[in-house]
């Protein structure tokens, strides 16, 4: 096998799931921290920054504005520093995440004293019962190791009534949809990804790793499972992504 073929098998291994996913995520997020919000924004068309502003409404944060907030696989803090930015927001928001290099890239985006950069897994917050006044989650639930134990971490910070939110990827419906989506999320996507970030398995990871995640109904069910009460799920741009809601009870 070539370098390129190695570096493209472990990402379909990690897409997978099992062991070697938790180590390959923190690495390789690590290694594509100083492009990632430039990259992210042009493979998007910039769609994602409306999506995220959808995504924080849904999390009906004017319930308690000056509550503590959970952005979880922050990343780059994008969506804690956009919350932190809402008019009316009168709370913190703490950024968690396991890759630190991503937080350091996020740095500078919002006030400390607003939101609060921490590296921590995403199933094992570091947060009291009940402490959380909502939480959000943007492109990341589908990095975790374990997506029921994750949500039942998540539940268990909430305070009862408090909101989660899941942005994330989805496959679409409509076959002429699927097929363009398909092509650019797994020929195009893929090529610009390597090109601008120098990594060559990371963008071939996200296509793998969106397909390897429960649609959206079976990740409804789930949130139930994990306790979630008024589960809902709505389409966003023909179905490339979907905001998945719910409330502890």
């Amino acid at each position: 096998m070539t370098v390129s073929e190695l570096e493209t098998e472990e990402a379909r291994a990690a897409a997978a799931g099992g062991d070697v996913k938790r180590d390959y995520v923190r690495r390789t997020f690590g290694q594509i921290a100083p492009t990632y919000d430039r990259l992210n924004h042009l493979l998007s068309l910039n769609i994602d920054r409306a999506w995220r502003r959808k995504a924080i409404a849904a999390l009906e944060w004017t319930r308690a504005p000056a509550g503590t907030y959970v952005d979880l696989c922050a990343g780059t803090l994008d969506v804690a520093a956009e919350l932190s930015r809402t008019q009316g927001f009168e709370g913190r928001v703490v950024g968690a995440d396991f890759a630190e290099p991503m937080l350091r890239a996020g740095s500078g985006k919002a006030p400390r004293t607003i939101v609060w950069p921490v590296v921590a897994d995403a199933l094992d917050l570091p947060l009291r019962d009940r402490e959380a006044s909502g939480a959000i989650v943007a492109f990341g639930i589908r990095n975790v190791t374990d997506l029921d134990a994750s949500l039942r971490e998540v539940h268990r910070v909430l305070a009862p009534g408090a909101r989660f939110v899941i942005l994330e990827f989805t496959t679409p419906r409509l076959a002429v949809v699927r097929s363009l989506y398909h092509f650019y999320f797994h020929q195009v996507l893929p090529r610009i990804g390597a090109l601008l970030s120098g990594h060559r398995s990371a963008y071939a990871y996200l296509p793998r790793s969106v397909a390897n995640f429960p649609p959206e109904g079976e990740l409804a069910d789930r949130m139930h499972r994990a306790g979630f009460s008024e589960v809902g799920w709505a389409s966003l741009s023909m179905g490339i992504a979907a905001i998945h809601t719910g409330r502890k009870a």
